[in-house]
């Protein structure tokens, strides 16, 4: 069994990682109604991502005889100024994610719980990773989203984007 206060903060990891989908999702949509569909597509593969996050958080704390606690899902509630906006959103939103894995991973070495540190390595990798995707994705638009064509262009290109599942195992 785990520690209780990290059992905690694993379930409410699984939240965050759920709410993560559903603010990916929502701004899926948002690009879809815009016509920038390629924008709605790397949405909805992040989506996909930031479900299976969660899952792997469930799998690991039945994997450790702990009881899984799902919690309400609240529903995003943004609106974006422009195309920019929901952007900023994400890379916000990813370090929010960043910080709360390394808390959950600060009590794991708190109560010397290295099994969960271990499993935690691949969050902190992998967010690192989202960040610099979001980054890299605000520094494309500023780049080529203020003109049509390169706007188009950079649609075009994240259309291209393929769903990869994650290959932590557990």
């Amino acid at each position: 069994m785990l520690n209780e206060k990290v059992t905690t903060l694993l379930n409410e990891q699984i939240n965050k990682e759920l709410y993560s989908a559903y603010l990916y999702l929502d701004i899926s949509s948002y690009f879809i109604d815009k016509n920038l569909n390629g924008f709605g597509h790397w949405f909805s593969v992040q989506a996909q991502e930031e479900r299976d996050h969660a899952l792997l958080f469930i799998q690991y704390l039945q994997n450790n005889q702990c009881k899984v606690k799902l919690t309400d899902i609240k529903g995003p509630d943004k609106s974006y100024a422009d195309f920019k906006d929901p952007l900023e959103v994400t890379l916000q939103h990813e370090q929010t994610v960043t910080a709360s894995i390394h808390n959950i991973y600060a009590e794991a070495i708190a109560v010397k719980d290295f099994r969960t540190t271990q499993f935690l390595d691949w969050f902190i990798k992998e967010q690192g990773e989202e960040e610099k995707n979001s980054d890299e994705l605000i520094r494309k638009y500023e780049l080529f989203g203020q003109d049509g064509k390169g706007l188009y262009m950079l649609d075009n290109e994240l259309l291209a984007r393929l769903y990869t599942p994650p290959t932590l195992v557990l």
